[in-house]
């Protein structure tokens, strides 16, 4: 295998790369590569954080495919049951008050993902308990 950047098929014409351009990495590692560092658990409850999602403040303390920017709502005036998941039957966390905060930070099935005010509890809500902020 060569160490230059160029391309696999030579075509008539075609303008050859030299083998020190910025696409060459001349100083591979070498030996057993790991991830390394701090690992931290969240915090069960109040941490905006699941294994494939989390709050964008969270970025760089914790490893997850994807970060979300909150999206704030406001609780329904009849106020609205937190659950530990996206459905009826779940165990309700807490009721959250009408008129409060709630940012959204993902929507699927009907049920809203997210935390209660900055660090509140985190849990689902129903989107129909929910009212977007103009």
């Amino acid at each position: 295998m060569t160490d230059i950047s160029a391309p696999i098929f030579d075509f008539p014409g075609s303008q050859h790369l030299s083998a020190l351009d910025g696409h060459t990495r001349i100083d591979l590692p070498t030996g057993m590569l790991s991830l390394a560092g701090p690992s931290v658990t969240a915090e069960a409850g109040h941490l905006p954080v699941r294994g494939d999602l989390a709050h964008i403040k969270l970025a760089g303390r914790y490893f997850v495919p994807h970060y979300a920017v909150p999206m704030p709502h406001t609780v329904a005036a009849a106020g609205a049951s937190l659950r530990a998941a996206g459905k009826l039957e779940a165990e309700e966390i807490c009721l959250l008050p009408g008129g409060s905060q709630f940012d959204v930070l993902d929507i699927a099935g009907g049920w809203a993902w997210g935390q209660h005010g900055e660090d509140g509890p985190v849990g689902y809500v129903p989107l129909a308990d929910l009212e977007g902020v103009a």
